[in-house]
């Protein structure tokens, strides 16, 4: 099948890993990538292209569009996989509709466009553009709903993913264990949703902690935490060392993002893949996902959470156990991204 994989193109465990995983599964792929229009050695030129791809307006906007019509109308695909569609106009849409009316446009979105975590015209082409989408996948159970509510055709629940050639348990080396070894990690960003004060109550315990995120979010509030101040400058981690990271800990931590009403995230299928134990706040979603104390395990309080990393810190037989079973069960229920996106495949059949 020819499937045109179109994102911002920059993201290698979102669109990127999405296309690699659909020619994995022997389709023939092509992709439109718009990150690339937004380059500029000029200073001048890249401000305002960056002003552009900022607020999503713009002769560079309206050349995507163009220009992703053609690509579409050259390739000729079967299905057309828009990921986190920000960029694409409604009449994009309906213009590719009217060339190819044999082709299914599917589209998918990691971010909530119906909550408070972004600014509002980020949105404003994708919430117009959907409804002229075949099938829209949700992330989360609570946008099936927004979906419908918008006038979108179709709406499907598509769960993130891990990527087995990325999330994998590895034994980490000397200068390794330096940098990664500890009792629990954090990888993520700040909210002010009580991630702060969780954290710092693993320290207060006596407990080895290391953090990794945006910086621009978590420094400057570690500079005002009596108790996590040491663990500034905080870092973003991708790919192999993200991995080699959760690898390093006995126990990795899970916050849900309030702000995109998560009830699971992407990391708890990375973590239990990468060989750790998933250690999250607690959801009922993510309650289905894995059984409690067996594969993973959840907390719904400082008090519980400090409970359990006691416990599995003292017994590291039964951790270790959990954090096998949790990885079989991400593997045998089909959490990795092939997994994903056959069932993707399964609805244009």
């Amino acid at each position: 099948m020819k499937i045109l994989v179109s994102g911002d193109g920059r993201s290698n465990i979102h669109e990127v890993a999405v296309l690699k995983s659909f020619r994995q599964l022997g389709q023939q792929c092509d992709s439109f990538y718009w990150y690339p229009y937004f380059n500029s050695k000029n200073k001048i030129n890249k401000f305002w292209l960056r002003l552009q791809d900022k607020f999503i307006i713009g002769p560079i906007i309206k050349k995507i569009n163009n220009d992703f019509i053609e690509r579409a109308k050259i390739f000729n695909p079967k299905l057309i996989f828009i990921y986190r569609g920000t960029h694409i106009y409604p009449q994009t849409i309906t213009a590719i509709r009217k060339l190819l009316p044999e082709c299914k446009i599917f589209g998918y979105n990691n971010d909530d466009p119906f909550g408070d975590g972004h600014p509002p015209w980020l949105w404003r082409h994708f919430l117009k553009g959907v409804p002229g989408y075949d099938l829209m996948f949700a992330y989360r159970i609570q946008n099936l709903l927004d979906f419908k509510k918008i006038g979108v055709k179709r709406t499907e629940l598509l769960r993130s993913w891990y990527l087995p050639y990325q999330n994998y348990f590895v034994n980490l080396n000397d200068d390794e264990k330096v940098r990664y070894e500890c009792d629990i990690v954090f990888i993520g960003h700040f909210e002010k949703d009580g991630r702060l004060e969780h954290l710092e109550e693993i320290v207060k315990n006596g407990y080895k902690l290391r953090l990794f995120g945006p910086g621009y979010e978590w420094n400057r509030i570690l500079e005002k935490s009596p108790v996590l101040y040491h663990l500034a400058p905080v870092h973003l981690i991708w790919g192999n060392e993200y991995n080699k990271a959760i690898c390093g800990a006995k126990i990795a931590l899970c916050f849900f993002s309030k702000l995109n009403h998560d009830t699971y995230t992407r990391r708890c299928f990375e973590i239990p893949a990468a060989g750790s134990l998933l250690l999250s706040e607690y959801s009922e979603d993510l309650a289905s996902l894995y059984k409690a104390s067996e594969e993973a395990d959840f907390f719904k309080t400082k008090e519980e959470m400090i409970k359990k990393i006691k416990f599995y810190l003292d017994n590291d037989n039964i951790r270790i156990s959990v954090s096998k079973k949790g990885a079989q069960r991400a593997r045998n229920d089909g959490y990795d991204i092939d997994s994903r996106m056959a069932r993707v495949l399964d609805f244009v059949k």
